[in-house]
């Protein structure tokens, strides 16, 4: 009897892929876990690879399976997105458009941006969720996002990236700090104090630019905190145990007892730039590229 590959052989597969369990994956389908073992096998004869490697205590993928993990995810998401552009596009809509952002992307970018594209396309709709460069590249590369809003040098073949706003670097500190406008002339005035920084998982490059800020005023911050969240880093900076470093655009939209003096004279710059999968077929983000360009945004 020969058998052909169905839908259903890659649902069990990634069930079974992302459990590394067959009695939990069984459970997850609502089938037997022999039925499943069956499914996998027929699976692995079809496909002529073998998928899992199994013995009495453990479940992993080989390195065929891991392969196919990768690719029948990027197939699943990728079928579950054009069934929801093709539900909205029957109602009337002319499809959504995937945004991730980090924090400061929220005060004047993103805004700018779907002001302009919603005065063209109204019909055009916009799903927003903060991320990690990090995890905004990686749904980048998986289809799971459209649009990311990053503080990156680099990033993987087949993504484009363009630099959309530069902001100076400001110093944070709790209101009632000595510093102001007036008497501030330095972060080299700080040096003694506890610093609450983005951590590096929310951007090295960026993480690297702050500390290069203090090396060059000649001491190395100590730093007591990390977050990838703005507003724990000003509620830690408000609650008087530490001093902040961040791009200047982050003062807006927050209500805490803290103060922002930009640091002057130095040369570093907090880079906001917008990715996209060079390939990505969503006639959406087509029409909407163009507000991605600086020039078009003024």
């Amino acid at each position: 009897m020969s058998y052909q590959l169905e839908l259903r052989h890659f649902t069990y597969f990634l069930a079974v892929a992302e459990e590394l369990h067959f009695r939990k994956a069984a459970e997850r389908l609502f089938i037997s876990q022999p039925g499943l073992s069956r499914q996998i096998k027929q699976m692995e004869g079809i496909i002529g690879a073998e998928l899992f490697i199994r013995n009495k205590r453990n479940v992993s993928l080989t390195a065929a399976g891991e392969y196919l993990k990768k690719e029948v995810a990027y197939i699943f998401n990728h079928i579950d997105f054009t069934i929801k552009q093709t539900s909205l596009i029957d109602k009337g809509s002319e499809g959504e458009v995937r945004i991730g952002f980090l924090g400061s992307a929220i005060q004047t970018v993103i805004p700018d941006l779907l002001v302009k594209a919603d005065k063209e396309y109204p019909k055009i709709q916009f799903s927003l969720e903060e991320m990690s460069n990090y995890d905004q590249v990686k749904s980048i590369v998986s289809d799971e996002l459209d649009i990311g809003f990053v503080r990156l040098a680099r990033v993987p073949d087949g993504v484009c990236i363009k630099v959309v706003q530069t902001d100076s670097f400001s110093l944070v500190l709790p209101k009632d700090h000595l510093l102001t406008k007036k008497n501030f002339r330095s972060v080299a005035q700080v040096s003694l104090e506890h610093f609450i920084l983005f951590s590096s998982d929310y951007s090295s490059i960026y993480y690297d630019k702050i500390m290069s800020i203090c090396e060059d005023k000649g001491f190395t911050p100590i730093v007591s905190h990390k977050s990838v969240h703005a507003q724990t880093i000003f509620k830690l900076v408000e609650s008087g145990l530490g001093v902040a470093i961040v791009p200047t655009s982050l003062q807006y939209g927050f209500d805490l007892n803290v103060k922002f003096l930009e640091i002057p004279k130095i040369s570093q710059k907090a880079a906001l730039s917008v990715i996209w999968k060079e390939d990505n077929r969503n006639p959406a983000l087509e029409k909407v590229k163009k507000f991605l360009d600086p020039d078009n945004r003024q």
